[in-house]
């Protein structure tokens, strides 16, 4: 017997295997959940494919989390193949570049709505969605993913950073509502990745070197460390802990200067 032996889970934002959401996924398979995947587009759907087939019975399901009626569709599809749901992993996010350009005050109308609808609201709905299937596992845990560009300034991270202070709050508000019914809400912090989203914010590279020279550790964290974080928040190991931001970034979020 491994620690998720008969457990289920749903991961929405895998792109690559580069992707943090893969890392999660990874782990959650090894520790023994079953594990089902959304993707959205064609673009991303043979990426999202070919890394599904390597894990046992692994499930795909098309959805764009800005509508509603994909949302239903994917959950009216995990009743019909896994028939309950213990584990929700939200690592979708999404703003446009000339938002992640220039000064954060030149950010219009729309491209603010546009990345809290995606990066933030979904993880509402997603979350909304999983609810009765979670119940009737009898409870189940939800893990989002954010980023330090929340709580301080990141250079090039702009709307994204507001839309992750959202994301935050929101994780709080559900976990809140949630508690009572045995379903718990968390998220990750996690330092600079090079991940596929991440190359779309300038100055990246300079951002992983100056993490890694300032971090306690003085590295940058690894993909199979998030990965093992998000298995501990997901699994009974973290079953006291809800409403929470876990920081994986090798210690870079401690420093003042």
């Amino acid at each position: 017997m491994t620690l998720l032996d008969g457990k289920t889970g749903l991961v929405c934002g895998v792109a690559n295997r580069r992707s943090i959401a893969w890392a999660i996924a990874q782990a959650l398979a090894g520790a023994g959940m079953r594990l089902a995947f959304t993707y959205q587009g064609d673009r991303l759907k043979e990426n999202v494919e070919e890394l599904a087939a390597t894990l046992p019975d692994a499930r795909l399901y098309p959805c764009d989390v800005t509508s509603d009626e994909d949302i239903g569709a994917v959950f009216q599809a995990a009743d019909r193949d896994l028939g309950r749901l213990d584990a929700l992993v939200h690592s979708i996010a999404f703003a446009r570049r000339e938002d992640l350009e220039g000064e954060f005050v030149a950010t219009d109308r729309d491209g603010f709505r546009v990345a809290h609808d995606v990066s933030a609201y979904s993880l509402v709905a997603l979350t909304r969605a999983a609810v009765p299937l979670m119940e009737r596992a009898g409870g189940g845990a939800v893990l989002a993913m954010t980023y330090y560009g929340a709580e301080k300034v990141a250079a090039g991270y702009n709307v994204m950073g507001v839309a992750k202070a959202s994301l935050e709050a929101s994780v709080r508000y559900l976990a809140a509502d949630l508690g009572p019914r045995g379903i718990r809400v968390n998220a990750l912090s996690a330092g600079p990745v090079n991940t596929l989203a991440a190359r779309g914010i300038r100055g990246f590279t300079g951002m992983l070197k100056h993490h890694a020279e300032k971090a306690p550790l003085r590295r940058n964290v690894e993909l199979r460390e998030i990965g093992d974080a998000g298995l501990f928040l997901l699994s009974p190991m973290g079953s006291g802990i809800t409403g929470e931001v876990l920081h994986v970034d090798c210690g870079y979020h401690v420093m003042a200067v």
